[in-house]
């Protein structure tokens, strides 16, 4: 899973950034601190492959990763060269998601760009540029896309054309990509132009303490928005001992960290889940798109599982937490065998078998 970290300047992008990676990037109270993107690979927390990892002691442990691109700061004009201009988007346009992080508290030392804080107009701010960045993408490839079709080089263009024209509408009358609905092959073609508007969002309002810590929701609301205070979490990234960050978080009121929700949120938005495999070589996390059948989850480890399917032995992981082996699981009747046509749940812990 990839993410892009958006946000106008000095709203506490780069310290969120910092606190779910531990990457250190450089942050400071000025605009556009930021020049080239930072990247950071963070291991997605997952109890199960804590337990797992405790039953089978394995040479090797992998957790899911997220991978976070975190770039300059827009500001109003980005696309007509104010501030750094926009043209640090291209670095986010083959991400799965993005995260906006909307500036939601008050402090005098810290310099807001629009000189008050605003979060809806800094969306909307924000929001515009995306547009007029995809709009630029889109106007390139309708040029591109007709001298193809003038030349006769190109085949079946004319269904690209129509769905280039319908998102240019769109993104002239200043709405999201995202706000049109597509057919399952549409949408596929869609995908293909990497428009930023066309990406899910997950709104990051960055509080003060006081309000992250009081249970006061930001000035936003919607499913896809998450209360972050960027300190508490930065203070919590310095922690490496989990004990003491579960101490500190207690202090907080708080029963999450912010990286776990983000977490959460993400799969939740883009429709992922994880299924587990478990033996004395490797405990890992595999990430798939919710209804993938088992032939398609075989074939995430590797393509001979998938050509090669034969079955999927199955034991959902509370069971096997309950009965606390394989062994005891199959006596109890609760590891299992399924068919190509078995869709995978979230927390199997699966074992397939194939034959090339």
């Amino acid at each position: 899973m990839k993410i892009g970290v958006v946000g106008l300047p000095n709203v506490g992008k780069s310290t969120l950034f910092n606190a779910l990676t531990r990457a250190r990037a450089e942050s400071s109270n000025y605009p556009f601190t930021t020049i080239d993107p930072n990247v950071g690979i963070v291991k997605v927390p997952d109890a199960r492959v804590d337990f797992l990892t405790g039953v089978f002691k394995p040479k090797k442990v992998t957790y899911a990763t997220i991978e976070f691109v975190d770039i300059a700061g827009l500001v109003r004009g980005a696309s007509k060269g104010e501030g750094l201009g926009n043209k640090f988007l291209g670095n986010i346009r083959e991400v799965d998601a993005i995260v906006h992080v909307v500036r939601c508290f008050e402090n005098s030392n810290i310099i807001h760009v629009d000189g008050e804080v605003d979060p809806m107009r800094d969306i909307q701010t924000i929001n515009l540029e995306l547009i007029l960045s995809d709009l630029d993408a889109v106007t390139r490839r309708k040029e591109k896309l007709s001298k193809e079709m003038k030349s006769g080089k190109g085949k079946d263009l004319a269904t690209e054309m129509e769905l280039l024209e319908r998102v240019e509408k769109c993104l002239n009358e200043e709405r999201l990509v995202s706000t049109l609905e597509f057919t399952d092959k549409e949408r596929a073609i869609v995908k293909s132009f990497n428009l930023l508007t066309s990406k899910p969002v997950i709104y990051l309002a960055n509080q003060n303490e006081e309000d992250a810590t009081g249970g006061n929701p930001p000035p936003l609301q919607g499913d896809n928005v998450i209360g972050v205070c960027a300190k508490i979490e930065e203070e919590l990234s310095q922690v490496d001992d989990d004990a003491e960050r579960a101490e500190l978080m207690q202090i907080y009121g708080l029963s999450q960290s912010g990286l776990d929700r983000l977490v959460s949120k993400a799969y939740e938005t883009l429709g992922l889940i994880s299924f587990l495999t478990a033996g004395e070589a490797e405990v890992r996390a595999w990430t798939i798109e919710r209804g993938t059948r088992a032939p398609q989850a075989a074939g995430k480890i590797h393509g001979d599982f998938e050509r090669g399917f034969i079955r999927a032995e199955i034991v959902s992981f509370d069971d096997f937490k309950t009965h606390g082996s394989i062994a005891a699981a199959r006596e109890a009747g609760k590891w299992r065998s399924e068919g190509k046509d078995y869709v995978m749940r979230d927390g199997d812990v699966t074992l397939f078998r194939f034959n090339v």
